[in-house]
């Protein structure tokens, strides 16, 4: 099976444990205002690469990925399921650790059987929560939140590890509100292991020069790393606000 490849990274190691190989599929439905990678969103360009081709570089350097593995990010990696839920049963039967590095924004419940596959072959997923109100969430991105939140219970219901990335930008997702309810949401995932959220750059503004696209935040500044470790704080007293309620032998006599 042939994949649309935008690149490769041979020593990645803030896109799951331990040191992996990235691998940025071709194509994307969202035009987040701050993507730094506007060269993903056409998903006929790229190059095409065959899971064999792609295990072959992975071989290549197998001994550093003793503790790490494949992690596959985009763009957004669920625009192409079929070559997904493929590439990653090759590498899980071979004893790699597997990490989908996604959105959520394809999911579709009438493919639950494709999804259920591939979650079937998934060590991890990193699920972008970009923004938790749908309206501000449409105007961020593009699209309706509401497929990531029935993604996220999805990976949840099938007992999938969850690590969340959330970007701060100033003026958009600065909002202590809005952290405090992503983190009430996430709270009602059992399986949510790492909370992660980080200050918006604009290292990737250049691109747009270069493609004649007009930057959506241009004259927004960076945010601080202390910006978005309030939020991080923030989201994880939401967590513990949900699970204190709702997770209490009161609402859950199962609760722990």
């Amino acid at each position: 099976m042939i994949g649309r490849i935008h690149s490769l990274e041979t020593m990645g190691t803030v896109d799951g444990p331990g040191v992996r190989m990235v691998l940025f599929l071709q194509g994307c439905p969202l035009r987040c205002a701050y993507c730094h990678n506007p060269d993903t969103w056409d998903a006929q360009q790229g190059k095409n690469m065959t899971i064999e081709d792609i295990w072959s570089q992975f071989e290549r350097n197998r001994s550093f990925y003793k503790n790490g593995g494949l992690t596959v990010t985009g763009g957004e990696a669920l625009l192409q399921l079929p070559f997904l839920i493929e590439l990653f049963t090759y590498f899980r039967n071979r004893g790699v650790h597997t990490c989908l590095d996604t959105s959520g924004i394809c999911f579709d419940e009438s493919q639950q059987a494709d999804y259920e596959r591939l979650l079937h072959v998934t060590s991890l997923v990193i699920l972008d929560i970009k923004e938790i109100d749908e309206d501000k969430h449409i105007t961020l991105t593009g699209q309706s939140n509401k497929q990531i939140i029935q993604f996220a219970h999805f990976v949840d219901n099938h007992k999938v590890p969850i690590w969340v990335r959330h970007v701060v930008v100033p003026t958009l997702t600065d909002r202590r509100e809005a952290w405090y309810r992503i983190g009430f949401f996430l709270g009602s995932l059992r399986h949510l292991e790492t909370i992660d959220c980080l200050p918006y750059h604009v290292m990737g503004t250049a691109k747009y020069k270069e493609m004649g696209l007009t930057y959506r935040l241009d004259g927004i500044p960076p945010a601080s790393k202390n910006l978005a470790k309030t939020a991080t704080a923030v989201m994880i007293e939401g967590v513990k606000a949900y699970r204190r309620h709702w997770w209490s032998p009161i609402h859950n006599p199962t609760a722990p």
